[in-house]
């Protein structure tokens, strides 16, 4: 079974992958299990094996049944630790989204070096699902807008903060006002402080989606719109230009780059 580790800023997303099933759909084909944890920076290779053996555990897995891992980390310390604790723990070297590594796509990037591990498999997974032209629009700490062209090139797109950072900046500087949850309003126009910030931070983050992806289509005509993220799905039965949510989006990209380096 195919280990899939996405390392983001502040959750690490897992995914157990049975390559040679076809249940399931879209991204979720052949996944056995998953889970979302916090990213802590910090942890050893000997702390990481105890975290992955116990999430493993849950599944009725062990390290015995992980015949390859595939890796994409915008967290270089972290990523270190982790190829110690797979050489380690595994006895083989980990698939990692970096330069040298077949993906299948051309980065029409001024320095492809720049673009994030994580907007490559999001963009490999979008293209071999939906084909071209495909826009990402990735809910994380950032938000990512990826643009795939009609012939599978990425061709770049926007970063913005994300959903938690920006309300986080908000309830820092304001002292009056605190955390709320993150839930649809009752009305857009809200009534309270609290139904305020949530209209604020759901339906003006749909807003500038839309408004993004309307950039986008001027841009480069028609293509099919994919959300994933941990938020997702909060944001996406707000916005009107989101076709599909995927929210294992990254983890399938990883899928795909694992089986084009065998």
């Amino acid at each position: 079974m195919l280990l899939a580790i996405d390392v983001g800023n502040t959750q690490t997303v897992l995914g157990v992958y049975d390559l040679n099933s076809t249940q399931g759909s879209g991204a979720s084909v052949g996944l056995v299990d998953h889970w979302r944890l916090s990213t802590v920076v910090d942890r050893t290779p000997d702390e990481l094996s105890v975290e992955l053996g116990s999430v493993l555990h849950m599944a009725g897995l062990s390290f015995a049944d992980i015949t390859g891992v595939s890796i994409c980390s915008g967290v270089p310390s972290l990523l270190l630790q982790l190829r110690t604790m797979v050489a380690q723990r595994l006895g083989f070297e980990p698939i990692v989204i970096e330069p040298g590594v077949r993906t299948g796509m051309p980065i029409n990037y001024s320095n492809p070096k720049e673009v994030g591990a994580d907007r490559i498999a999001n963009s490999v997974a979008a293209y071999e699902l939906y084909g071209g032209p495909t826009v990402v629009v990735d809910f994380g700490t950032g938000n990512n807008f990826d643009v795939i062209s009609d012939d599978g090139a990425f061709l770049g797109g926007a970063i913005a903060p994300g959903i938690e950072v920006s309300l986080q900046a908000l309830f820092g500087r304001a002292a009056a006002l605190g955390a709320v949850p993150l839930v649809e309003p009752r009305n857009v126009i809200g009534k309270t402080t609290t139904e305020s910030i949530q209209s604020g931070a759901l339906y003006g983050f749909a807003a500038m989606v839309d408004g993004m992806n309307a950039r986008f289509l001027k841009e480069i005509g028609e293509a099919t719109v994919i959300a994933t993220g941990g938020l997702a799905h909060l944001i996406a039965p707000l916005a009107t230009t989101i076709d599909h949510v995927e929210p294992f989006l990254t983890l399938h990209g990883l899928r795909i780059v694992y089986t084009r380096n065998q």
